[in-house]
């Protein structure tokens, strides 16, 4: 080590034999000065293990409650040309009050008797509709008729067979009785001609029985002819039931098809007549659509249309128009981050543009001129500015939001959570941690009781 002799020969022991080191010793404003410091110093600490409450901000605008109380824009259902205004910007309207009428420009629609002439369609289809209706009931009766007749028909082919039946079967016994007589005939001509040789029978007996021999075979000949013809007029008669059932059964089969012909063109009638009745309707009603009306009772708040004779298509935008009763909301946007933490019916705290307001967000118990809200809907589709919709109305059990607020007008929101030290937030925050997520105690107990009487 360096062996350094102590070459100073200053003393600097207290500094008390030196003027300035006393003067500057025996300054206050130091001393105050280092006091104030600790103090401060103290309270930081102190201040460290306040409660602040965890807290979700975020921003957007008001709005109404409901989809149908939001403004509104008027479209026309039909294309045409602008004839007169009605209206003018800032007009009250009542619902159903004329804003514009506007004239046809397609040439299908340029009758003004349209519709009249269309009901006599309607009127004429409908007679003839009624004309097929009376022919299906005359061919109906012509069917009756025919089958009426067809068995009258068939009734008297069938008298026509018994009577043949009988005919062949008396035949039958006129030859059977015939060939009787011819064998009697034979028997008696044999003896005759036996007896002739014998002598006991002269030649004219035998003669006499040769006649009636010949007579006999004659006969039998006749009753077969007789028989045959019997027989033939038997199949006749079947055969006449056969051509009586065929003949009718095509007259009643061409009516039918005539009657369902008939009835087929009814039904065709028919559609044509609903068809022209409903073209009626629609007629009637594009009629009607050449008057643009107020939907509901409203202010216009601007006229989207200029001039007079401006053609115009189906679904041009007309006026748009704000309605005059509406329950006013808040829609708020927050980063996809805090979405799991805010829950339908949880309630914030919302403060608009233009109304004095002070905000200590982690004391809300302290802010001024903020307004209760509850959470009524989540939307769970992320909207194209990277953040989640939220819809709010004014919470019944706190003060009622300004009547003056117009629709549209800037809000700004806080999202109430759980209560923490300072400290932790100042970590969470360097740490980029999520506000903690915080359950109601109260609700917690009730699902907890729930699933227990589940159990």
């Amino acid at each position: 080590m360096l062996n350094i002799s102590d070459n100073n020969p200053v003393k600097m022991d207290d500094g008390i034999g030196y003027e300035t080191i006393r003067v500057l010793n025996n300054r206050p404003h130091y001393k105050i000065l280092n006091r104030i410091i600790w103090f401060i110093c103290l309270v930081n600490l102190i201040g460290l293990f306040l409660p602040w409450t965890q807290n979700i901000r975020g921003g957007g605008s008001v709005t109404t409650l409901k989809p149908d109380q939001r403004p509104q824009t008027i479209h026309t259902a039909i294309a045409g040309r602008v004839e007169n205004w009605y209206v003018k910007e800032g007009d009250f309207v009542n619902k159903g009050d004329t804003i514009v009428f506007i004239s046809e420009i397609k040439e299908e629609y340029f009758d003004p008797n349209l519709v009249r002439n269309t009901n006599q369609q309607v009127e004429a289809k409908k007679m003839a509709q009624g004309s097929y209706e009376f022919k299906v009931l005359a061919l109906e009766s012509q069917i009756e008729s025919l089958g009426t007749e067809l068995n009258l028909k068939l009734e008297q082919g069938m008298n026509k067979i018994k009577q043949a039946q009988l005919k062949v079967q008396s035949d039958s016994m006129d030859l059977e009785a015939v060939n009787t007589q011819l064998i009697i005939a034979k028997t008696q001509f044999n003896r005759a001609e036996a007896l002739n040789r014998d002598g006991l029978k002269p030649l004219s007996d035998v003669e006499e029985k040769r006649l009636k021999l010949q007579e006999s075979q004659a006969k039998i000949i006749t009753q077969q002819n007789k028989l045959l013809a019997s027989k033939n007029e038997l199949i006749n008669s079947k055969v006449e039931i056969n051509r009586i059932k065929a003949e009718y059964s095509e007259k009643i089969s061409k009516a039918n098809s005539e009657k369902f012909t008939a009835i087929s063109s009814s039904y065709d009638t028919e559609a044509q007549v609903t068809k022209l009745e409903n073209q009626s309707i629609n007629y009637s009603i594009r009629n009607g659509l050449y008057y643009i009306r107020a939907p509901q009772s409203g202010i216009v708040n601007k006229t989207l249309l200029s001039g007079i004779g401006e053609t115009i298509k189906e679904g041009t935008a007309v006026v748009s128009i704000m309605p005059a009763k509406y329950d006013i909301a808040v829609e708020t946007y927050v980063n996809p981050v805090d979405l799991p933490l805010i829950k339908k019916d949880s309630k914030m705290r919302v403060w608009f543009d233009g109304w004095p307001t002070i905000i200590f967000s982690g004391w809300p118990g302290m802010s001024y001129g903020t307004f209760g809200g509850r959470v009524v809907a989540i939307e769970n589709f992320i909207s194209p500015n990277g953040k989640y919709r939220i819809l709010i109305s004014p919470d019944k059990d706190e003060e009622p939001w300004p009547k003056e607020l117009s629709i549209g007008a800037g809000t700004q929101t806080i999202a109430l959570l759980q209560n923490v030290p300072i400290w932790y937030e100042i970590w969470r925050n360097l740490n980029g941690f999520p506000p903690n997520y915080y359950t109601d105690q109260t609700t917690s107990s009730m699902s907890s009781e729930k699933n227990k009487e589940k159990k």
